[in-house]
């Protein structure tokens, strides 16, 4: 067996070189040879099939009511309006709500639902063709004489605190941070700057990532154990995130890459949300090693579907710690118009 192992290990360049030739090369490659992609597959059918379960029994999130109901929000905005839209899903949308609005979901996010079926409905009066679905509609959510105030609208277009000059200064002055005051930092601070973080683009509003938060401090020393990349300073961390993607909000396999796309762009406004408080912090690299994960998914008790997309290590400055300059790629390096 040993020596089976030091041969594959000789030919393994060679036969990743005749699978990068075609996808059936590939896939014999990835999946008879190497298996590092297992745990992804894996992730994502159970995701697959915890989306199945929320069809009829959601949490306290339902990713195709959130999905349709944002689908809605995009036709009601469309220039020039077009009715009847959405007669493929409204239905789907509806039966959703039903349910939805018997499970206990967040409240925020029924009323957001209830608000947008009922401009849809609105704006489709004459519309027979809808007309048995807002039967449906009418039922579960009972009479509300409030105006939907949760519908699009137009935003306000006038001056912000913040221009670009501070805009620019706030992200030069956000660098990756390792050295910590041994200073509590409040639970508040934290759940601002992740009200920040949810504010970023997300694909149909699903956001399908969760904050897992460590501030006691054995669990801290626990969770920054596992991942590489804290050697010499993870003693002084005074608080971790975990940052998990769930695959349970999507129903095909095309969205699989959005756990790391979403999560992503939310961490950039949390990180920022934290430096304007006085926090600084440091993202924590997380390579998908098999051995990483299963200890991760032991020590937080994650789902199938649930994987860390990266660690965020956040605090109160030390004022006398220094931090890498980091040079930045010149704006020739990274970006490109049209063509050129």
């Amino acid at each position: 067996m040993r020596f089976f192992r030091r041969l594959l290990r000789r030919i393994d360049p060679l036969l990743a070189k005749a699978a990068a030739r075609s996808a059936m090369g590939s896939g014999f490659y990835y999946g008879f040879v190497r298996s590092d992609f297992g745990r992804e597959q894996r992730s994502f059918a159970a995701g697959r099939q915890a989306y199945e379960d929320s069809l009829r029994r959601p949490g306290g999130s339902m990713a195709i009511l959130r999905r349709n109901v944002h689908r809605l929000e995009k036709g009601l905005l469309m220039r020039p309006q077009r009715l009847p839209f959405a007669l493929d899903y409204i239905g789907e949308t509806v039966a959703a709500f039903v349910t939805a609005s018997t499970a206990g979901i967040d409240a925020t996010e029924l009323a957001w639902a209830r608000d947008v079926l009922t401009e849809y409905f609105r704006r489709h009066a004459g519309q027979s063709v809808v007309d048995p679905h807002a039967i449906s509609f009418d039922a579960a959510a009972g009479h509300d004489p409030a105006e939907p105030s949760r519908i699009p609208y137009r935003r306000d277009l006038g001056p912000l605190p913040l221009d670009l000059a501070g805009l620019q200064a706030l992200a030069k002055r956000r660098r990756s941070v390792r050295w910590f005051l041994p200073k509590p930092v409040p639970r508040e601070a934290i759940d601002q700057a992740i009200e920040v973080g949810t504010q970023a683009p997300s694909a149909c509003n699903r956001q399908p990532f969760e904050f897992r938060i460590f501030d006691d401090p054995e669990l801290v020393q626990k969770v920054i154990g596992i991942p590489f990349g804290l050697a010499g300073y993870g003693h002084n961390v005074p608080v971790v995130i975990v940052v998990l993607g769930q695959q349970r909000h999507f129903f095909s396999e095309r969205d699989r890459h959005l756990i790391y796309i979403d999560s992503s762009l939310a961490v950039m406004g949390l990180l920022f949300g934290l430096e304007v408080q006085g926090l600084s912090s440091c993202c924590v690299n997380w390579p998908d090693i098999e051995a990483n994960e299963t200890q991760m998914a032991k020590l937080l008790n994650l789902a199938p579907d649930e994987r860390p997309v990266m660690l965020v290590a956040l605090g109160y400055p030390d004022p006398e710690g220094m931090v890498a300059h980091s040079t930045k790629k010149s704006l020739p390096l990274i970006r490109r118009y049209n063509f050129e």
